[in-house]
């Protein structure tokens, strides 16, 4: 199995979930949880050309990890169910790692915001899909070769952890029950989308929301959900959606007035300003906690 059959056997089962989910939605269409059609065509769009966009960055995944997996003292058998768990954790492991990172050093937000853009939250959201945070992520992945792990059990797992992405990005389902202490859910995922201070930078897991009870990145969905970005884009424009925060760091850069806030402008944490001028996650997050709990919206 290879992981473009995994992706092509999911398009049939996308396509349907998000007519069922915008039938069952229909009543609150317009609303932030519901469908809106040019926000639903952004990101059906940004998808599909992420799939196309993203390719290379997928073919030097693969020839990385299989270079440094020669590297290993072990392999990880590809004939043995647990090899294949072994697999599935360690990529799950290895994705909140990415996404941290994607969400905590500018240049890697850069490439990740887009998935955070929208103002609505249903399977569509899913859908929208960075253009550039799978080159991003390489270094990650080449961890896995050296630890013993092949491109195929790498790339198929990461396939599987994306399809179960894909059914938490809804407002349909409330609760899982007691699950929700060990997977990744809608409610959970629901908070990492919010734009409210408390909920930023926060549940960064694929399927196992473990990793962020271990980490210290967990935070139960409490108050009412605003999505987006804390400052919103309001533009359903392609190229905008995916370039407009690189831009906006390239901008930074330049008006940098000493190396090191050249460094702060790319490697510092999104929101970071020399003068204070605007607040990054932590210190909005910190600032909210303070004044203490929010009553619904």
């Amino acid at each position: 199995m290879e992981p473009l059959d995994v992706y092509l056997f999911a398009i049939p089962g996308f396509t349907l979930a998000m007519l069922i989910e915008g039938l069952v939605a229909g009543g609150t269409r317009g609303l932030r949880g519901g469908y809106e059609r040019r926000d639903t065509q952004a990101s059906l769009g940004m998808g599909v050309i992420s799939m196309l966009w993203t390719a290379g960055a997928d073919a030097l995944i693969v020839l990385a990890t299989g270079a440094l997996v020669q590297l290993a003292p072990w392999r990880v058998p590809e004939d043995t169910w647990w090899g294949w768990a072994l697999a599935f954790v360690a990529v799950d492991l290895c994705f909140y790692w990415i996404h941290r990172f994607h969400h905590e050093v500018r240049f890697m937000w850069a490439g990740h915001v887009n998935h955070h853009s929208s103002q609505h939250y249903n399977l569509s959201t899913a859908l929208r899909q960075s253009w550039t945070e799978h080159y991003t992520s390489i270094p990650f992945f080449m961890v896995l070769g050296l630890l013993g792990f092949s491109p195929l059990l790498i790339t198929v797992s990461f396939a599987f952890n994306l399809l179960y992405q894909f059914i938490v990005h809804t407002e349909r389902v409330r609760t899982l029950g007691p699950l929700e202490w060990v997977l990744n859910s809608p409610s959970h995922h629901r908070v990492h989308h919010g734009s409210n201070p408390r909920y930023l930078d926060r549940n960064y897991a694929g399927v196992f929301i473990v990793w962020d009870r271990l980490f210290g990145t967990f935070e139960p969905e409490t108050e009412p959900v605003r999505y987006g970005l804390v400052k919103d884009i309001e533009s359903f424009n392609l190229l905008h959606i995916a370039f407009h925060e690189w831009a906006a760091m390239f901008r930074a850069v330049r008006g940098a007035g000493s190396a090191r806030e050249r460094w702060h402008a790319v490697f510092g944490r999104p929101g970071w300003h020399p003068q204070g001028a605007t607040l990054t996650a932590p210190e909005l997050r910190a600032q909210a906690l303070a004044q203490g709990p929010t009553s619904s919206q």
